[in-house]
């Protein structure tokens, strides 16, 4: 797909706040050109609201944004009319009912006037929708008619057919099964425009040009996938650990000489009074030698406060460079689970779709990864295993505590602060203790107060993940399904330390490879009509 060489999208000045004056960017600058972007950055620092400020939905405060060509852009949460026709999803309804009139002998000037010079537009239409596997699709059905992943590929089908010069994508690999995946990764790979997507899939990623880190408001640029920027992080921060450790041993050194300049100072104060007091020289001499030694001693002291002073502000730059990347840490013995244990045994199990599972056991603590398509049942599953549905035939037999972490996060109540959240799950602990356990996933003081409602995504996951984790009794079978949709970089990061050092049994279901196998699976199952073993995916 041919794209203008000059194809751009520049910010100069860029300033947007909310509604009730929250800033996010101020005098924000971005010129990104040919090629493709991967925009990353923490939760809530920005990127969707940048997107959507380059894409015209927004309007900065100040500063202009400038497209030179096209663009087109496909936002995280886009919902679909379900009665809407494929054809009219595509963008092609009038210019093929048109066609389809010529053809029937209908020589109308507005039926030319709809064509213009798409003759090809249904040949187009079904070659996109070909490239990202959704050849199947009819053009005359509807949405409703689709799966929620293939509603994603064909929003982006429509974009592919308008040809923009600039590609802006949120997001979009969320929600999409391991074949959508693919599809979705060769467009991206294939595209040779402006692209600016955001997203924490590390296989996307792998496929840019270059990576955008917003942080503080600010890009910071990195030539290469997102293998090539971990790297280049790693040398960036190992080099800011060194100068907060020369920053600090500054800072000691300048207090040290700070105490031994006020140690001479007042040994210079005592002989000087020893003097005065014994008379040896003239009085208007000595008054004046005193005052002289006052305002040397008070420049001496200055010039060593100084000193301090500004070694103090280098050490608070240095410690500002070093990313604060914490970890949580679970150190929860009673969800150990011996090895060879029976933790789950599924029974004949039919669920309500239809999707059989014969016979399956999990032992001690296995960690299954359960894929499959879209709409194959993982959810299904999974809820029926934790007793929220009823299965249609068959049974589910847990013989130890099992704790479900659904993709909406409905465990918690917004009203309730995140520790009031905790404790609705471990109604025994003290406030004390649950506020220690909660320490270790990174709510400390205050932070432990916030109301749910409040959190952001990273953050609501983590409270979530608190309350089951630490839920009495213990969970020995934790199940997640889809865990890391949403989640930013560093909050993945989070849940990979956690779910580590988790010594019980672990189902998650999942599209992301690289994040099941940081996080150790044991066992690939596929559901599909029924659950089989498989091979542990490739790229």
């Amino acid at each position: 797909m041919a794209h203008s060489a000059t194809s751009s999208v520049t910010c100069s000045a860029h300033s947007f706040a909310w509604p009730d004056g929250t800033a996010v960017l101020d005098g924000f600058d971005l010129a990104v050109g040919p090629g493709r972007t991967g925009l990353i950055g923490l939760n809530g620092s920005g990127k969707s609201t940048l997107l959507r400020l380059l894409a015209g939905e927004l309007t900065p405060v100040a500063g202009s944004v400038r497209v030179a060509g096209e663009i087109g852009y496909l936002p995280q949460d886009l919902v679909l009319d379900t009665a809407l026709r494929v054809d009219a999803a595509l963008g092609i309804a009038e210019a093929r009912a048109a066609l389809h009139a010529i053809e029937s002998g209908d020589a109308s000037e507005e039926h030319f006037t709809a064509v213009g010079d798409d003759w090809d537009v249904e040949e187009r239409a079904r070659a996109v929708l070909d490239q990202l596997g959704l050849r199947h699709i009819g053009l005359d059905r509807t949405i409703g008619e689709i799966s929620g992943g293939e509603s994603v590929l064909l929003r982006l089908a429509a974009l592919l057919l308008r040809r923009p010069d600039v590609l802006l994508l949120d997001e979009p690999t969320n929600n999409l099964d391991l074949d959508a995946r693919r599809r979705l990764y060769e467009a991206v790979a294939s595209w040779s425009g402006v692209m600016v997507v955001v997203s924490h899939d590390r296989e996307l990623l792998e496929l840019v040009d270059q990576v955008a880190d917003l942080r503080d408001g600010e890009i910071r640029w990195y030539g290469g996938g997102f293998s090539a920027y971990e790297e280049a992080l790693a040398v960036e921060q190992e080099a800011a650990e060194r100068m907060v450790r020369v920053a600090e041993a500054d800072v000691k050194r300048q207090q040290r000489e700070l105490a031994e300049a006020q140690v001479r100072l007042a040994r210079r104060r005592r002989y000087g009074q020893k003097m005065y007091d014994t008379k040896r020289e003239p009085r208007a001499v000595m008054k004046e030698r005193k005052r002289q030694a006052q305002v040397s001693a008070g420049k001496y002291r200055t010039m060593h406060a100084e000193k301090l002073e500004e070694a103090k502000e280098r050490l608070d730059e240095a410690v500002e460079a070093v990313r604060d990347d914490d970890e949580i840490r679970v150190d929860l013995p009673h969800t150990a689970v011996p090895t060879g244990r029976v933790v789950l045994t599924l029974r004949d199990l039919e669920l309500r779709y239809g999707a059989r599972v014969p016979a399956f056991e999990v032992r001690g603590p296995e960690r299954i990864a359960l894929l499959g398509r879209n709409g194959a049942g993982k959810s299904t599953l999974l809820r029926t295993i934790a007793g929220e549905l009823e299965p249609a035939g068959g049974e589910a037999v847990a013989d130890v505590p099992v704790r479900f972490l659904p993709q909406r996060l409905d465990v918690l109540d917004d009203a309730l602060s995140v520790a009031e959240n905790v404790a609705r799950y471990a109604p025994a602990a003290t406030n004390n203790r649950i506020r220690a356990r909660l320490a270790r996933f990174l709510f400390r003081g205050a932070r432990a107060d916030r109301a749910a409602g409040t959190l952001s995504g990273g953050e609501r996951f983590r409270a979530a993940l608190a309350a089951l984790m630490l839920a009495e009794p213990a969970p020995q079978l934790m199940m997640l399904d889809e865990p890391t949709n949403n989640l930013d970089m560093a909050s993945v990061r989070q849940l990979t330390s956690a779910l580590t050092s988790y010594e019980g049994a672990l189902i998650v279901a999942g599209h992301d490879i690289p994040f099941l196998r940081g996080i150790g699976i044991t066992r690939w199952v596929r559901l599909d009509g029924e659950l089989a073993e498989v091979e542990s995916p490739g790229r």
